[in-house]
């Protein structure tokens, strides 16, 4: 009897493991979500409601789940976490529960989840297999590859995606069948196709490679369409087993200002790069309306950008999120790093995070450069304008194995025109050559051990020669007498960034940035000599967790940068090393609607004293749609009085420092508070999304380094600021979607920039109070062999802006108290073939607008009055210019 109960019993607990792995359940489905806040709530629902695991992950926007279907489904578990607030493929939230969310889980509703019926994968015989394709070109494809593998006869089923095969076993097998169907193309359960294969495909034959063998998915995006109906399916079993995995297709947008960001940030991604010439970086903004960019003189050639109203060394100008153009590679620094380099740019406005440094003033702009994204690319692209000017791009892009990857970046440009738009006898842009290189590797197993790192290095040379047409560089300055103007630049850097994530604590993080720049520059401006070496290290450790939980976390750690300047101007040399160490704290508050972030960092300058910077932003979400912000904060730094003034050297005025008992250039630090506010706004317009952008930014100055170029037309005087010096900036911006396909964008910008110059209180030179703006985009549909049209277009309206007082001149030699104002158009129109091939042609300044005579005195370039920096307006008439890409 014994022996008999303990066999039922065995017999008992035998049928029950055998039903329990019967009615256990794996399974995965696309959630949104942003944060570890999102994670927590999700995980919670699905277990509330009966799942046994659950594990949610943001980078994928993937849910997976294990359940016993005899106690739940799936359909249970995904309707509970949309009651708790999150879309996912078969239910929506209800705006009330979303709207409710903390903002840092405001994830983006639109587009939603969306795709076609998804049938369930069918029953296969012995003799037929799983091979992945669309459409008829496929079914020739592989038939055509299995008769040449020895099939007597096989027929493909595009709605099944089974081939059935008839075949001698003598002759052949299954096996060869199919490792020669992957070799042409096409995915099956034996054998999997090379990547290279695959992306050679026609567009119309790239079929999902991320579901299931033996599911064919029609999925499709709509931009507006809502989000899913509960009613998605019917039959819970079905949705169970073939919805597994769904592709979430979103456009990309251009330039996308974030939500989720404390600050006011724009994200310009490379559609936005690609809709003008963009050669280097200072050419990445002439779509974009935050940025103004403007020539510096009429000989050198080099643009200047301008944010807040205020000179680009206002702003942080970091790549990778290290510094980069600063001190002597202010004037010319943009111009060395090319734009098809660029993965990506962060736009800051106001003053940025403490974590950074204390320099940002206007705001931070961070360049990130190209990575290797979803497969391995490599990219050619050639540029040639009218005026002479040629380049060449190579970027690569790599996978070197599950955790290991790396980019090659080379850059080669010359100008070889003589350019002389308006007959003054100087050339409008220098003649020379650049060569640029970069080598980048990238590791990351932070999903496994919590570690990554990226190691970077890059090397520049370039020379210009300007001046008059006459100037003849292969002869020594001193055996001709005209004007001229070299310029030769080299740098070099070398960078790492390490971090390491914890484990089970995916809130807590420590980096660690380090880099060495060497910057060297030799220059000559006509008679005037300036020669500059900058050697800079800069390291920054960042340790990043929480207090109690996930709405209060704070990054904290410890900096420290060198500079080492070493300077001639004329005969004089000026030496000076800073060392900088430092300290910051930064904590971030996260309520239901609001995000506070509020730091501090005190560095010890060795020669500006010690410096405490305190910054802080905050955001309100009064609705989904509509977002305030605020943010305050102080900055400084240390004025390169010759380097950033080096649009003056070309002209004959004298340079004159007025000290007052600085550690450098006998002149004191610059500080700065800046303050900001802006509301955000997305509404429906024409039945489009549209956002609507309004902010307004105060700078205020204390100690600030003046150039005051109205004292005499023959000297710029350089002295502390001894009253008041402001800013204020106020811009509102619209983009919208009038049309399928047709993106807008509309913005007008006002600046009142004012200071206390020796003379007395007058508007700062050379900016415009108002300025307009207006970017339209259009792309055509994709065709089914993949090539498309874009057209672009930029207009820009620059109102008067004062200038210099030049009274002290003869009557010929003086200029307006204010110039006229003007306008620009850029354009551009681009052709795509299958994917691979790209060809543009564009226009600049196709206006044609030029300033009369930008040249003063241009007959006696070594006389009192000449001066080529009195610039305002562009010096050169419309540009054409024709580009060629080739992506492999």
């Amino acid at each position: 009897m014994k022996t008999l109960l303990k066999s039922l019993c065995l017999f008992s607990l035998l049928i029950n493991s055998i039903i329990f792995a019967q009615t256990t359940t794996k399974s995965t489905f696309q959630v949104k979500g942003n944060c570890s806040m999102c994670k927590e709530r999700i995980e919670s629902a699905a277990k509330k409601t009966g799942a046994k695991t659950a594990n949610w992950t943001a980078e994928t926007q993937k849910l997976e789940i294990e359940f016993d279907a005899t106690t739940t489904s799936a359909d249970e578990i995904l309707k509970e976490i949309a009651n708790v607030g999150h879309d996912n493929e078969k239910y929506s939230a209800t705006a009330a529960v979303y709207e409710n969310l903390p903002s840092c889980c405001h994830y983006e509703r639109e587009p939603s989840f969306l795709k076609k019926e998804i049938s369930a994968k069918p029953i296969k015989q012995d003799n037929q297999f799983y091979v992945r394709g669309n459409c008829g070109s496929c079914k020739a494809r592989i038939e055509k590859a299995a008769a040449s593998a020895g099939a007597d006869s096989s027929n493909w089923d595009a709605d099944t995606q089974i081939v059935t095969l008839n075949f001698d076993p003598a002759k052949t097998s299954a096996d060869l069948i199919l490792k020669k169907i992957a070799e042409v193309g096409h995915d099956n359960e034996k054998f999997t196709t090379k990547d290279a294969t695959y992306n050679n495909l026609p567009d119309c034959c790239l079929y999902d490679r991320t579901l299931p063998l033996g599911v064919k998915s029609d999925l499709v995006h709509h931009e507006e369409e809502p989000a899913l109906k509960k009613d998605f399916s019917q039959n819970a079993d079905h949705f169970d087993k073939s919805i597994e995995e769904v592709r979430l297709t979103k456009l990309e947008q251009a330039t996308a200002l974030s939500k989720k960001e404390t600050g006011l940030t724009f994200n310009i991604g490379t559609k936005e790069l690609l809709k003008a010439a963009c050669c280097n970086l200072s050419e990445s903004f002439e779509t974009n309306a935050t940025v103004d960019v403007s020539f510096s003189n009429a000989v050198t050639g080099t643009k200047q950008l301008k944010m807040l109203g205020l000179d680009q060394k206002y702003t942080s100008l970091t790549k990778e999120l290290l510094p980069s153009i600063r001190g002597i590679a202010s004037p010319y620094g943009l111009n060395l790093i090319p734009g098809r380099w660029i993965g990506g740019i962060q736009l800051t406005k106001g003053g940025s995070t403490v974590v950074n440094g204390y320099e940002s003033i206007t705001g931070q702009i961070n360049t990130e450069l190209l990575k290797t994204q979803e497969q391995p690319e490599t990219a050619v692209n050639f540029f040639a304008d009218v005026h002479g000017r040629v380049e060449t791009n190579i970027t690569a892009t790599s996978q070197l194995n599950e955790h290991w990857n790396q980019s090659v970046l080379l850059h080669g440009n010359a100008t070889l025109g003589k350019t002389d738009s308006n007959n003054d006898g100087f050339l409008d842009q220098p003649t020379g050559n650049q060569i640029n290189a970069a080598y980048l590797l990238n590791y990351n197993d932070l999903e496994h051990s919590g570690f990554g790192t990226h190691f970077g290095i890059s090397f520049v040379k370039d020379q210009r020669f300007g001046g008059q047409t006459a100037f003849d560089k292969k002869t020594d300055r001193s055996q001709q007498s005209a004007y001229g103007v070299g310029i030769d630049l080299s740098r070099f850097e070398i960078w790492n960034k390490t971090g390491y994530m914890f484990k089970d604590k995916p809130y807590q993080s420590i980096g660690w940035m380090n880099q060495f720049t060497t910057h060297h520059q030799d220059s000559f401006f006509g008679q005037r000599n300036y020669w500059g070496n900058q050697n800079t290290f800069y390291s920054n450790l960042v340790f990043e967790s929480i207090i109690g939980n996930t709405n209060n976390k704070f990054k904290t750690g410890a900096s420290f940068l060198y500079d080492q300047y070493d300077e001639d101007y004329l005969t004089q040399n000026y030496k000076r090393t800073e060392t900088v160490p430092g300290v910051f704290f930064e904590y971030t508050l996260t309520g239901l609607k609001y995000t506070l972030v509020a730091g501090a960092r005190t560095d010890f300058h060795n020669l500006a004293g010690t410096q405490f910077t305190p910054r802080v932003n905050f955001k309100y979400d009064l609705t989904p749609k509509t977002i305030v912000r605020l943010s305050a904060g102080r900055g400084f730094r240390t004025a390169n009085v010759f380097a950033e003034s080096q649009q003056y050297f070309a002209s004959n005025r004298q340079l004159e420092i007025l000290g007052n008992g600085g550690k450098i250039y006998d002149l004191k630090p610059e500080i700065a508070w800046n303050y900001g506010a802006s509301i955000q706004q997305e509404f429906k317009l024409f039945n489009r999304k549209a956002t609507l952008v309004a902010d307004f930014f105060r700078t205020d100055f204390q100690d600030q380094v003046l150039a005051d170029l109205d004292l005499s037309p023959q000297k710029l005087v350089f002295y502390n600021l001894d009253g008041k010096s402001f800013a204020n900036s106020l811009q509102t911006q619209l983009d919208f979607t009038p049309a399928k396909n047709l993106e807008l964008r509309l913005a007008y910008k006002y600046y009142d920039v004012q200071a206390n110059f020796i003379g007395g209180k007058r508007e700062i030179p050379f900016m415009a109070k108002n300025r307009g703006f207006f970017n339209a985009s259009y792309s055509t549909d994709k065709n089914n062999k993949g090539a498309f049209w874009n057209f672009d277009s930029t207009l820009q309206l620059i109102g008067e802006q004062k200038l210099p007082n030049l009274n002290f001149n003869p009557e010929n030699y003086r200029l307006p108290e204010y110039s006229k104002s003007y306008a620009t158009l850029n354009a551009q129109i681009s052709r795509t073939f299958n994917k691979n091939i790209r060809v543009y042609v564009g226009g600049e300044n196709l206006t044609g607008y030029m300033q009369n005579n930008p040249i003063i005195d241009v007959e006696n370039p070594f006389g009192n009055y000449f001066d080529a920096s009195m610039v305002y307006a562009p010096i050169m008439g419309a540009n054409v210019y024709l580009g060629l890409d080739f992506t492999f």
